[in-house]
């Protein structure tokens, strides 16, 4: 988190991607709910309330310092209704507003079936734990870990390590030890798989920690496009 902030506060929000905070927000937003249906520790709830707070704040940097050719700024996102890749900061804002009232609705109507507690703290914390994935997609389409960070690795790595101990040590509901489980052994158990490819040359390494040592740091060659490139696509925008 802390290497994110100071990368973006660095005016340079190339090689993170946002839909980790997408990732996060509505994790966490879920598990609110959750937690009204299944006290599970306080601390995690206080947790989750943080992590809302400091992902709205991360956002809107993020937003504040999008490359300028971002996919917003040219207006030709390939995504439906340009999800979370829209040019202002309100819209994520409605989106979220209007996630959390549905979701509102939905606890009101189901709360007192059991299994729909469940399933929400399996969504809640099954989307949590596939953090990785878009700043894996992000590496692997820039070929280069160009702003990230290594001690960001690292936190991600010791961070799931943490959880994973506490959920046990404090018998969190099942949900927690199981997506626990999987984000820390996601970074591994398919990297050694893939590795073996790699080895080939069949396949560029797709896992953050491989793609570290593969990659490596330099700018990908979108972060430096040529001058008659950035002014025909902000020709383009123009129009």
């Amino acid at each position: 988190m802390v290497p994110s902030w100071l990368s973006l506060l660095a005016s340079d929000s190339t090689g993170f991607s946002r839909d980790v905070c997408a990732i996060l927000l509505i994790a966490n937003i879920t598990r609110c709910f959750f937690w009204l249906g299944n006290h599970f520790e306080f601390a995690l709830l206080l947790q989750s309330i943080l992590m809302i707070l400091a992902q709205l704040a991360l956002l809107y940097i993020c937003i504040h310092y999008r490359p300028r050719l971002s996919p917003e700024n040219l207006g030709i996102s390939t995504r439906p209704l340009s999800f979370w890749q829209w040019g202002t900061y309100s819209q994520y804002i409605e989106f979220l507003a209007g996630y959390i009232l549905c979701l509102a609705i939905l606890f009101l109507i189901f709360s007192r079936f059991s299994l729909f507690v469940s399933l929400l703290g399996f969504a809640a914390l099954g989307l949590e734990s596939t953090l990785p994935i878009p700043q894996l997609i992000s590496n692997y389409k820039q070929r280069s870990l160009y702003g990230f960070r290594a001690s960001t690795l690292i936190g991600w790595v010791g961070g799931d390590s943490f959880k994973t101990v506490y959920f046990f040590l404090q018998n969190s509901p099942l949900q927690f030890k199981v997506c626990a489980i999987f984000q820390l052994s996601i970074d591994f158990c398919k990297y050694i798989m893939i590795s073996i490819a790699q080895l080939l040359r069949v396949l560029s390494p797709p896992g953050i920690i491989i793609q570290r040592f593969y990659y490596g740091t330099p700018p990908p060659a979108a972060t430096f496009p040529e001058e008659d490139d950035i002014e025909q696509a902000l020709a383009l925008a123009e129009e």
